[in-house]
């Protein structure tokens, strides 16, 4: 006899999930705070997968979200750490300029980053959703 996925039980961590992707739903105006409210108690409540599922059948599936801002936050660093390296050159009597090499290796990522121009619009920073667990079946 096989086991469908929806019947097996729910682990806490699972119950966690579904309530971050319903608290991202409620902040997105997808639900309101009383069907929020009523969903979280199911939530918590529910025993199998299929339960926890059928809480999200009706909303739109969440995938993971870039950072925003993270080729400014890359520059920044960039330009932090070099300005360091830079400093500490100049502070060890200024000979051989060897943080050429940690800014060259890096502008190349950099430039790569910037190029590849998958960076979201600026704004706040937002991180990705937690990921459910793997299961060890």
């Amino acid at each position: 006899m096989t086991t469908m996925p929806a019947t097996l039980r729910a682990s806490e961590d699972e119950r966690e999930h579904t309530a971050a992707l319903l608290r991202e739903h409620c902040q997105q105006g997808r639900l309101g705070i009383d069907e929020f409210a009523e969903r979280l108690d199911v939530t918590f409540a529910a025993r199998t997968r299929g339960e926890l599922d059928a809480l999200l059948d009706d909303l739109p599936a969440q995938g993971p979200q870039p950072i925003c801002g993270a080729l400014r936050r890359h520059v920044r660093t960039f330009l932090l750490v070099n300005a360091l390296l830079v400093s500490a050159w100049l502070l060890t009597g200024a000979g051989y300029f060897w943080p050429m090499w940690p800014f060259l290796g890096w502008g190349i990522g950099l430039a790569a980053h910037a190029l590849a121009g998958d960076d979201p619009a600026p704004g706040p920073t937002r991180t990705c959703p937690r990921r459910p667990p793997k299961s060890s079946l």
